[in-house]
């Protein structure tokens, strides 16, 4: 309000005498506090005659930083510049995603002389400038703790520090606010009804935001192989793994063989097998491998109070014998083709034999054709005497 008035007065004055004033500032910037990945906006207005010119200086707090102009779309375009000039001056200044290299001093400057922003000609009028500090905090660091007891989950947010004084605390489902105070302190407790409330994203936000926020996810727990496929030699001794991310503690771990379509739990008797289990990690140690019996699929199952979670591990055991498989493989094959040969060559020297065979028969005279000839010359010698 007294702004106004002394605006309005200022302006019946400058219209009375009807000659130039000098810019001065009916509103200065404030300093300001924000806090990392938050924004502030600083805002100033100056009157004279002419309506003056408003810019924007920064300088950092480092000793060898100097002052320079902002304009707007600076630093990537976080730095917005928003102006209005009809009977006065008005501008506001942005800072989003704010750094802690964002923090120093801020400087409204205004000027009406014509030879302000002249490259040669000193202006007859020097800038009035109106500073301001903007002080860049970084956020506490949150620790989430879950317990169990009874149908319940408590959930408990505790911030490390803050340089911002606590005004109150949010609990929120997803995008549902489900409880808020007006509490000071650097802890805050919630509820959760898991029948009545149910499970999901819950967040604790410390306020005014964003002062400090954390998560919690209340969903089984996510169950992963180490090694999702392993191997084995005969007679020797593995251990396969898995591990857990779960926001609620794990209840108990157990271990299963695929046998035939369906599993079979496996007992820890220290002989054959071995479970170790520690909070979100559990491990299967399986004793003197038998090819026969311990290969196939394995199964490691995590439970929490939400329900479980399971992976699958493959085994596969080399026999001793393993190693002489690609020998004997050769070995065989080369018998194979040996018996072939040999079965080739009996059966060309057979065809052999038989042609020679057929050959000597046909080239030896016929012993009865012979003696019938000469029987018939004896006949006839006898006939003709």
């Amino acid at each position: 309000m007294a702004a106004a008035v002394f605006l309005a007065v200022s302006f019946a004055l400058l219209g009375i005498q009807e000659a130039t004033a000098t810019a001065g500032f009916i509103q200065a910037p404030l300093s300001q506090e924000g806090l990392v990945g938050g924004s502030v906006a600083l805002h100033c207005e100056a009157v004279g005659r002419p309506v003056p010119e408003i810019q924007w200086w920064f300088e950092g707090n480092s000793p060898n930083d100097t002052a320079y102009q902002l304009w707007d779309g600076a630093w990537l375009d976080r730095v917005h510049i928003h102006a209005t000039y009809d009977q006065h001056a008005a501008s506001s200044l942005s800072i989003d995603k704010l750094s802690a290299e964002d923090a120093g001093t801020y400087e409204c400057r205004a000027n009406n002389d014509p030879n302000r922003n002249h490259l040669t000609l000193t202006p007859r009028v020097r800038w009035v400038r109106a500073q301001a500090s903007v002080v860049v905090l970084k956020p506490g660091t949150i620790e989430t703790f879950v317990e169990n007891y009874n149908s319940k989950i408590r959930l408990t947010c505790t911030l490390n520090q803050s340089s911002i004084e606590i005004v109150g605390h949010r609990w929120m489902r997803g995008n549902k606010v489900v409880k808020e105070d007006t509490l000071s302190g650097l802890t805050t407790e919630f509820e959760v009804d898991k029948e009545e409330t149910g499970m999901g994203n819950y967040f604790c936000v410390f306020l005014p935001e964003p002062t400090g926020k954390g998560e919690f996810i209340l969903l089984p727990p996510n169950v992963t192989a180490v090694k999702k496929s392993t191997h084995g030699e005969e007679g020797t001794t593995i251990t396969i793994m898995c591990k857990a991310s779960s926001n609620l503690p794990l209840l108990y771990w157990t271990w299963h063989k695929v046998v035939d379509s369906d599993s079979e739990i496996i007992v820890s008797d220290k002989k054959k097998f071995f479970v170790n289990s520690t909070g979100l990690e559990t491990r299967l140690t399986i004793y003197n491998l038998d090819p026969s019996t311990d290969p196939g699929s394995y199964l490691c199952n995590g439970t929490n109070s939400e329900g479980s979670g399971w992976e699958t591990i493959t085994l596969r055991v080399h026999s001793h014998l393993a190693a002489l498989w690609p020998f004997l493989g050769i070995v065989a094959e080369v018998l194979v083709l040996l018996i072939i040969i040999f079965i080739c060559e009996k059966r060309q020297k057979s065809s052999h034999d038989a042609d020679a065979d057929e050959d000597e028969l046909g080239s030896a005279p016929l012993k009865s054709s012979g003696h019938s000839l000469d029987k018939d010359k004896n006949v006839r010698q006898r006939s003709t005497s």
